[in-house]
């Protein structure tokens, strides 16, 4: 097996019985093979999103409800009603996400702020590095919930 690019690490999983590759300047860890691009440490993202906790979430309670008890389907439904209102111009994704996202950046508007590879949910950061700044995301799932997410910069 050839060695990963520097800064990776290969390193073996006790409970999955396998190896994964670990990027110490990230934090960023994956089963796949890294590439050269993979996790550069110096490429860095800006993204505002909102997002739809459901009950099946890692967290399911949010600073809008203690509990939060709707299917992934119904946050799931709820994603692609804000996307349409988004995508129509009847609205914009930080005017939403002030009233309707379970994560705590609601009160900015969804704004995370720059982050590079290795910071977010995996799901998430492919997402987001993916998109074309001012480019807004199809629904994305991640342990947190489902998200739309508006690449910023």
């Amino acid at each position: 097996m050839p060695t990963p690019p520097a800064p990776w690490e290969e390193r073996f999983s006790q409970t999955k019985k396998r190896a994964y590759y670990y990027n110490p300047e990230t934090n960023q860890s994956q089963w796949e093979f890294p590439t050269e691009s993979s996790g550069a440490a110096n490429e860095t993202v800006r993204a505002s999103h909102l997002l739809v906790k459901h009950r099946e979430s890692r967290r399911p309670s949010s600073w809008r409800q203690e509990r939060i008890t709707i299917s992934k389907d119904e946050a799931l439904q709820q994603i692609l009603e804000f996307r349409q209102q988004i995508v129509s111009g009847e609205t914009d994704l930080p005017t939403l996400a002030q009233q309707y996202s379970d994560c705590s950046s609601a009160r900015v508007g969804g704004d995370l702020g720059p982050f590079k590879r290795g910071q977010m949910q995996k799901s998430f950061e492919d997402a987001t590095f993916a998109l074309q700044v001012g480019e807004l995301s199809q629904p994305v799932f991640s342990d947190s919930g489902v998200h739309l997410i508006l690449r910023t910069a």
